[in-house]
């Protein structure tokens, strides 16, 4: 995941605050726009869409890149308890302002949890959203150095599994969801001796309205801060590229882990590959490659998720024994299906795809968007 150390929602949230989408400069004023004759609308161009990005929306944009910027790297060297006080401050703060963004959250919860949750948890659970977003920023933060100073805030268990796998000397597979503080999680297990590389998609390749301005920030902010604690650089599955079980598999032979982050929506190229199994209620389409990379190396996968405790500050990372890839691939990918969903219900708030809609509905969670015909402006 070296290339995408920010989780595809992660980025949503990142480019929510930082740019003006085309759906956002598609709200100029359209009186204004339908006057004009054919000449002055095509001059209006660019000028008369960014005359339209809403006061609200370039406040969000300054909040964020100094939350990134200058708050966060300076509240990190603070004591603990401290810092993620000054993360839950500020999440507490967008919560209220950023009304269709937790609109959005609290519409989704309800939509995929149904019953499990009424209007009142669904709302305590958005605000908990927002909380674990804005601390994760402090906890890659904290990866400075050697990673002791969030390193001292994180208890591993089960690491004995993962002593174990590479014990038999055929590398490690860690499978987990875009779940908590992961990508820190995977920086946490590099630091403490165990060669990690991830097997992610890059923003960049995927993201084409992603301006340059905002791939600089996040390179500065995130990219940085996480690559110096893999061992390679990250695997990139693009659609079509086939040297990726081969990457993998140079990492496994030479008794290494790598990772993957399963809960990924399919793109629409891998969409003859994907599975359908029971996932948060519904039948969900994931990709089986954690049970390829098993099958093809002999590699057992061990299940990870980082879990925030209630101070805010303190996590737990949890290392399950070997997942069993007996029987056919729906049968193995299924129990890796079944652990993140256990582990989604029980924590929904640290799951990120609460906040992107288009994820949920290309995994068949919640309902497609309407044609571009009919739908109306989303924003963010």
């Amino acid at each position: 995941m070296a290339a995408r150390y920010i989780r595809d929602s992660e980025r949503a949230r990142i480019q929510d605050s930082l740019e003006v989408t085309p759906l956002e400069a598609a709200a100029v004023d359209e009186a204004t726009t339908r006057a004009a004759g054919p000449q002055r609308r095509q001059r209006l161009g660019r000028a008369g869409r960014l005359r339209a990005v809403p006061m609200e929306r370039l406040l969000r944009s300054a909040e964020s890149v100094a939350y990134h910027l200058v708050v966060a790297p300076l509240a990190a060297r603070l004591p603990a308890s401290l810092a993620y006080r000054i993360a839950c401050w500020r999440a507490d703060s967008c919560f209220r302002y950023r009304a269709e963004k937790r609109a959005e959250i609290v519409r989704n919860l309800r939509q995929v949890l149904g019953d499990q949750i009424g209007p009142e948890e669904a709302e305590r659970l958005a605000r908990e959203f927002f909380r674990m977003t804005s601390c994760e920023v402090i906890d890659v933060m904290r990866l400075r150095g050697l990673a002791r100073s969030l390193g001292r805030l994180v208890e591993i268990r089960g690491r004995e599994h993962l002593d174990a796998a590479l014990a038999a000397g055929k590398g490690a597979i860690v499978c987990t969801a875009h779940f908590g503080s992961c990508n820190s999680a995977f920086s946490l297990l590099h630091a403490s001796g165990f060669p990690l590389t991830s097997i992610g998609r890059s923003p960049a390749n995927h993201t084409p309205e992603m301006r340059s301005a905002e791939r600089r920030l996040w390179e500065f902010a995130y990219i940085r801060r996480l690559r110096r604690h893999r061992q390679r650089p990250g695997i990139e599955p693009l659609p079509g590229r086939l040297q990726v079980a081969a990457q993998a598999a140079v990492a496994l032979r030479a008794n290494e882990v790598v990772t993957i982050s399963s809960d990924a929506p399919p793109l629409d190229a891998d969409l003859a590959r994907a599975v359908e199994l029971p996932f948060l209620g519904r039948q969900a389409k994931l990709l089986p490659g954690v049970v390829t990379f098993a099958r093809l190396t002999g590699a057992p996968v061990l299940m990870v998720f980082m879990h925030r405790l209630a101070d805010y500050r303190h996590q737990v990372l949890e290392i399950s024994p070997p997942v069993s890839v007996e029987g056919d691939t729906v049968q193995a990918f299924g129990r890796c299906v079944a652990a993140m969903d256990a582990a989604i219900r029980a924590s929904p708030a640290h799951w990120v795809y609460w906040a992107d809609t288009d994820d949920l509905a290309s995994l068949g969670l919640v309902p497609a968007a309407p044609s571009a015909g009919t739908a109306s402006p989303k924003l963010r």
